[in-house]
């Protein structure tokens, strides 16, 4: 009797809840925590409304960076994106397109409720039409304009009514966790304070 009322409060709380992205974990019972679903397309229409964007390198040349095609990487906990750039400027007689691709993880702002970019490492920076030297160059460069041009881009954005609720059962987002569909985030209890 005590589990069957622990499962019935679980899956009041779940349809309280209610929206899409809201799941929570009714198999084991009362002690399953609270969960936020994101799925990769809602990403990346977010992502998308931060480019394009524009890095300017030494004086010499900018880039301009497209919306990012944005990948799962689970395995490691992690997004990845790949961009296609245009390099023009000063120092090139014409553009040059190439990619760009970099992978990173992602924090909670609780200032203003997002999802964020942040430790952002490069894969790769890639233009087949330039010179190998400035090729090179730009390479040298490349760690500072992935950090320059993705730091603590907004992925998502949770609305007041998504943390309501959870907000007076006194839990907060905790943990992101990268799946094959999207991002999880954990609700945990807030810390005294």
């Amino acid at each position: 009797m005590l589990h069957r009322r622990r499962f019935l409060n679980t899956a009041i709380r779940a349809l309280a809840l209610g929206g899409a992205g809201w799941w929570l974990l009714a198999a084991r019972g009362a002690r399953a925590q609270p969960r936020y679903t994101v799925p990769l397309a809602q990403l990346q229409d977010m992502a998308a409304q931060r480019f394009p964007r524009s890095v300017p390198v030494q004086g010499l040349l900018d880039l301009t960076l497209q919306a990012p095609a944005l990948r799962l990487l689970p395995e490691v906990n992690r997004l990845g994106a790949t961009m296609v750039v245009d390099a023009a400027g000063p120092a090139l007689r014409r553009s040059h397109a190439g990619l760009f691709d970099v992978e990173f993880a992602l924090r909670y702002e609780a200032s203003d409720r997002t999802l964020r970019a942040h430790q952002i490492r490069l894969g790769r920076l890639d233009f087949p039409t330039l010179k190998p030297a400035v090729v090179q160059l730009l390479n040298t460069y490349a760690p500072a304009l992935a950090e320059q041009s993705l730091r603590e881009v907004t992925l998502h954005r949770l609305r007041p009514q998504d943390t309501a609720v959870l907000d007076g059962l006194g839990l907060q987002p905790g943990p992101i966790t990268v799946t094959a569909e999207g991002l999880t985030v954990a609700f945990v209890g807030k810390a005294p304070g």
